[in-house]
């Protein structure tokens, strides 16, 4: 799960905005906030270093079952 939704928001950028700065399309985005998709660690670490946060802030590993 992520908070980048709020984060994003905050900084006042569309998810196509941020897409654009991190040269991905609006879907990936989109698919991430939803948690419907983990992004690589180059593209975690691109947000976070975009967004001035630590990528532990933005992403979390779920609890293994």
């Amino acid at each position: 799960m992520t908070i980048l939704p709020t984060i994003r928001g905050e900084r006042g950028l569309t998810q196509q905005g941020l897409a654009d700065l991190l040269d991905v399309s609006r879907q990936t985005i989109n698919s991430i906030e939803r948690g419907r998709f983990e992004p690589s660690l180059s593209l975690a670490l691109k947000v976070a270093q975009l967004l001035q946060l630590p990528v532990e802030e933005l992403f979390r590993l779920d609890e293994c079952e």
